[in-house]
């Protein structure tokens, strides 16, 4: 038995790195059928069937149209040929009648056709958005790297996707129309004509789509990539140009761009050079129409057996029936890009969207953290190692946190601490154990760079919520307690909008974070160096106001002066290894930092008053 390698195709970047790639066969028509089923038989299929509907009916009405202003067309000439005066003005009235309803209905067909693309495209991103945001399944994408530009593909794929469906699907439906209406035409004046046609076009669609078929589909499917990966480098480029000035980076950005665009430029070289050969075949093809219906009804049109204009119909019958059975000729360039997309967007739809009834899920690994709801954190045996990766980075850790307490987590850079914090937040779950822990809507997470959306300095405050039951006194107050009092006139009120990355320092984007936290009153905060560029006053002042709150807090911090803030300490020793041990100060104890005791120890502190 032989292995299948007709759907492989290499990376034309990477020698010898293999993808799979669909042929232009059946594999393709699954794929799209997996991807476009949901919308024509879930809760959008009344309004989808019916505009379909609506486009047959203006398809046939255009079809009948044209079939009658060609046989007028024939009729002109006829009369022309004959010097009949009464017949050619006669057939031009019938042409310009029939021209003042096939105008109107040409155009509104266009036009329902691209609406209808357009709603199409509305209910498919919306299901796939809420795929991608739900259950964080954008973050974990980004962090198991298991496709690439998931963003390209739900704003470019799905446009692409609807609009060309549309497209194809009435193309297909307008061939079969016009070959229906026009054959009659050409077999009631020809049946040689119709005999020759049928090889002809026969002939020029397998030879489309097994000299052209594959290598096409395959070149644009990585030309897709090349550009989605080159259009990265720029909005990278774009997104930290004030760290790239600061180094004077530009000479590597560039080499980098640089090598990006290569594999674009040297891809679609290779794809207009396949093109060139798909060009030259569809122009001999198409070309050759002009002279066979000649040639075949020579011999009638001389011998004066059949009209002049009988012959001119017979042609335009000839081309029109050509054009139906050669469609997929025609169209193959823009057919090969459409295939790739669908294979590109199938897979996302395998990632972010529920599995078919009978299909597998895409993520079949068996060994995972398990998250179970409980009224405080509690981890028991908990193994965590990153993404795609057999690395231990934690390895059976055990503890428990009652409402209020503090857990500080320390150890060297590298050892696991961000990796912790991820798992017991639920963003990863590559490893082992069973984290029990309230809804995760009472968690707060810090990080050491704040995020600031697009908007006003209230929806800084407020996010992620997009709003908020408190007054702009509250607010207001709130904002003088991470100590930023004159951050609401400097900026022109809480309704004003501003680059905010670029306008606040970052101590002043993690004092805006904290105020976030005051803002929402969650039950558990996890803080990754979130005051890492703040002093040590203003660094004491928030996390005085974080414990005043009641919150449980989860911290790594590298200032030995946050440990007075908690109740245990956690470090983290490198290769799985780690020590949990108590606070053995409280919070009010004046001087250095607190001392610390093994847990194991504190049955004795507790006799010992």
């Amino acid at each position: 038995m032989t292995a299948d390698t007709s759907a492989a195709s290499e990376d034309p970047a990477v020698p010898g790195k293999r993808r799979r790639v669909p042929p232009l066969s059946l594999a393709a028509w699954k794929q799209f059928v997996s991807v476009a089923k949901p919308y024509w038989l879930g809760n959008e299929k009344k309004t989808a069937w019916g505009l379909l509907v609506l486009l047959i009916v203006l398809m046939l009405a255009e079809t009948q149209l044209a079939v009658m202003l060609n046989n007028q067309s024939g009729e002109m000439t006829s009369a022309l040929a004959g010097r009949d005066g009464d017949r050619f003005w006669k057939s031009v009235r019938a042409c310009l009648l029939i021209l003042v309803f096939a105008v109107p209905i040409y155009a509104f067909y266009y036009y329902m056709r691209d609406m209808f693309a357009n709603q199409w495209r509305r209910w498919l991103t919306g299901r796939f958005l809420d795929g991608y945001l739900q259950g964080r399944k954008y973050y974990a994408l980004t962090a198991e790297s298991e496709i690439d530009n998931p963003d390209q593909r739900i704003s470019e794929d799905i446009n692409t996707f609807t609009g060309r469906s549309i497209h194809f699907l009435l193309i297909f439906l307008g061939s079969i129309m016009q070959l229906v209406a026009f054959s009659a035409v050409l077999w009631s004046i020809s049946h040689l004509l119709v005999g020759v046609l049928a090889v002809y076009a026969l002939t020029g669609t397998v030879v489309a789509l097994y000299v052209f078929g594959n290598p096409l589909i395959r070149l644009n499917f990585w030309q897709l990539r090349r550009e989605a990966d080159f259009r990265f480098g720029l909005m990278r480029l774009r997104e930290n140009a004030e760290s790239i000035a600061f180094y004077r980076g530009e000479a590597q950005e560039r080499a980098f761009i640089d090598t990006k665009f290569d594999k674009v430029f040297h891809n679609f070289s290779r794809l207009i050079k396949k093109q060139r050969m798909l060009n030259l075949f569809q122009r001999t093809f198409s070309q050759l129409t002009l002279v066979l219906p000649g040639m075949i009804l020579a011999d009638g049109v001389l011998s004066g057996e059949l009209e002049v204009g009988r012959a001119i119909q017979a042609a335009g019958a000839f081309t029109a029936v050509l054009g139906a059975v050669g469609v997929i000729v025609d169209n193959f360039e823009s057919l090969s890009r459409f295939v790739a997309g669908t294979e590109r967007l199938q897979t996302l739809s395998r990632l972010v969207l529920p599995a078919a009834e009978g299909e597998p899920l895409a993520d079949s690994k068996s060994s995972r953290i398990l998250m179970r709801p409980g009224k405080q954190i509690s981890v028991d045996a908990l193994t965590v190692c990153p993404p795609q990766s057999e690395r231990v980075l934690v390895k059976d850790l055990s503890f428990e946190l009652a409402p209020g307490d503090a857990l500080l987590i320390t150890g060297d850079s590298g050892c696991g601490k961000s990796s912790l914090l991820r798992a017991i937040a639920g963003l990863w779950d590559t490893g082992s154990g069973l984290i029990h822990h309230p809804p995760l809507e009472d968690f707060f997470f810090l990080p050491q760079q704040p995020y600031l959306q697009h908007g006003t300095l209230r929806s800084q405050l407020i996010y992620p919520s997009v709003q908020t039951s408190l007054s702009d006194e509250q607010l207001l107050e709130i904002l003088e307690r991470v100590h930023l009092p004159d951050l609401v006139d400097r900026v022109g009120g809480l309704d004003a909008v501003q680059d905010w990355e670029k306008l606040l320092s970052v101590g002043e984007q993690q004092r805006l974070a904290f105020g976030r936290v005051l803002v929402h009153e969650p039950s558990i905060v996890i803080l990754d160096e979130a005051t890492s560029a703040l002093d040590s006053g203003n660094e004491a002042s928030l996390y005085k106001s974080l414990r005043e709150t009641g919150a449980t807090l989860i911290s790594i911090a590298h200032r030995a002066a946050v440990r007075r803030h908690h109740t245990h300490v956690l470090r983290l020793t490198g290769d799985g290894g780690w020590d949990l041990r108590e606070v053995a100060r409280p919070l009010d104890v004046k001087g250095p930092a607190a001392d610390v005791i093994p847990l194991q120890a504190r049955q004795e502190v507790d006799e010992c008053g």
